[in-house]
């Protein structure tokens, strides 16, 4: 199950976000859609970097029927690069999403040899998601 809370006006294919969610885990997820300040400002508190990011994952601890963490996502910045590469709002911020779940179920591209990368594009198949989002994949 997710918990929204969109703080935008971007759109969410949150049936979509559900069911990839459901794949992995039976567990509560928060997902926050913010703005690119209110990013930035998380971004420099959490992780000392004072820019905005496209997306944050705060896992919590494994305990039982507790939620598997948050996810906070930059509408301003998924925006941008749905335009970039032509596709729809949604689609990146599914994209951003994916990413963001991977990390809160222990992924860690900054560390693995592609796994992350590859489950990534997986997903991205299963689902049928535009192609354009697989070239993000490689990033």
């Amino acid at each position: 199950m997710i918990a929204l809370d969109n703080q935008t006006e971007s759109p969410i294919n949150l049936e979509l976000l559900e069911m990839i969610s459901e794949q992995f885990t039976q567990k509560e997820i928060e997902l926050i859609i913010i703005d690119s300040h209110t990013m930035q400002d998380i971004n420099l508190e959490h992780r000392g970097k004072n820019k905005p990011t496209d997306v944050l994952s705060f896992p919590l601890e494994d305990i039982p029927h507790f939620p598997l963490g948050s996810i906070l996502i930059n509408s301003t910045l998924a925006k941008e690069k749905a335009d970039e590469l032509h596709h729809k709002i949604e689609e990146e911020i599914t994209l951003l999403y994916i990413h963001g779940l991977l990390h809160l179920l222990g992924f860690d591209h900054e560390v693995d040899d592609g796994e992350m990368r590859d489950k990534e594009e997986e997903i991205i198949k299963h689902y049928n998601l535009s192609s354009s989002l697989i070239v993000r994949t490689g990033e």
